[in-house]
């Protein structure tokens, strides 16, 4: 029997795709870039994280080792955001990152958001817990340490004993430095200026003072001249602070003469030397306490020089802890729902 032989069919030959079907394939088939680009859209909680942390450590390398990331992850991330928003946020000048007029704005709004996240778990528990842990760091001066503070120190130890309070006694400067590194939740102070990052809520007022020894001259008078101080030597603190700063402003916009005789730092040192009538001074009328009067001669100087005031001082922008609220609130209730206060420049003194 004959073996029947099956024909052999010719294989086709594959057929060209339409225009239509390799259209429909291509993104079954994109690039890595392209994969990367659809990987990062859409996560702005993370977009938002690397552009702060580069921004704040002004490196990428140095942002992506406080995210715990590599460098080319934190790239994508932020070229994924200028992406998206359609704006150049950040321009590469060696090594340095520096942020265009876009980059400052979002910055602004991001960063209280960002932190916020970070903060929540610990800000939530201050929240239900009544303040029961954590730790806050107030910058200011000595006389606001000495003569302001104290009794707010002592009403929020009672409320939130267990709340850790570090006030770091640092001049205007360093008290600066200290808020724009948070390093401080915020400072209490005086400002003679206030810069455009920082925001300032004034909420005591002190008249000038001059401090006489006993049975100076100008003891007698009824009212003090700002001439009538010329003949005598002046006890101020060192030219570096804002007070000695201030009486020189005064006396050169009068065109009065004046000499100064000690300059020394503190304001228990400078009553003590004019008690010794080793001279006079011109001081805020914080550090006058009821001994003082009754050992020194104290004449108001409002006519000549302006008032001090003392109040809350913050970065534009931050997004304040629990415990920061809560001695705020002691300091003056409901002080942070008004925002006239963000406005930059003169204090107003």
């Amino acid at each position: 029997m004959k073996e029947r032989k099956m024909p052999i069919k010719a294989a086709k030959s594959p057929e060209k795709p339409t225009r239509g079907a390799a259209k429909r394939r291509t993104p079954a088939h994109g690039s890595a870039a392209e994969s990367a680009r659809f990987y990062y859209k859409g996560n702005r909680h993370k977009q938002l994280r690397a552009f702060v942390a580069t921004v704040k450590l002004g490196t990428l390398s140095r942002a992506a080792e406080a995210l715990y990331l590599s460098q080319p992850s934190v790239s994508l991330q932020l070229q994924a955001l200028e992406r998206e928003l359609g704006a150049t946020l950040l321009e590469r000048r060696r090594r340095r990152i520096n942020l265009t007029d876009a980059g400052e704005a979002l910055y602004e709004l991001a960063r209280p958001l960002v932190e916020g996240w970070e903060n929540l778990d610990r800000d939530f528990q201050a929240r239900v817990q009544g303040h029961t842990a954590g730790k806050l760091t107030i910058a200011a001066g000595t006389s606001t340490i000495q003569y302001l503070l104290p009794e707010l120190v002592r009403r929020y130890r009672e409320r939130y004993p267990a709340v850790h309070l570090q006030l770091a006694n640092v001049t205007g400067k360093d008290g600066m430095a200290m808020l724009r590194e948070d390093k401080a939740d915020f400072a209490v102070g005086s400002m003679l200026d206030v810069p455009h990052d920082i925001a300032w809520a004034p909420v005591r007022q002190y008249d000038p003072m001059l401090i006489l020894p006993p049975g100076h001259p100008l003891a007698e008078k009824a009212e003090v001249a700002l001439a009538d101080l010329s003949p005598y030597g002046l006890i101020l603190p060192p030219q570096r602070l804002s007070t000695y700063r201030l009486v020189d402003l005064v006396f050169q916009q009068n065109q009065v003469p004046y000499q100064v005789a000690i300059e020394v730092g503190g304001w228990d040192v400078i009553k003590e030397y004019v008690a010794m009538g080793l001279g006079i001074s011109v001081v805020t009328g914080i550090c006058i306490t009821d001994a003082d009067r009754e050992r020194l001669v104290v004449r108001n100087m409002q006519r000549w020089f302006p008032q001090r005031s003392y109040g809350v001082v913050m970065r534009k922008g931050k997004l304040l802890s629990a415990e920061a609220r809560a001695f705020i609130d002691l300091i003056r209730p409901g002080l942070l729902t008004h925002r006239d206060y963000d406005e930059s420049g003169h204090s107003g003194r």
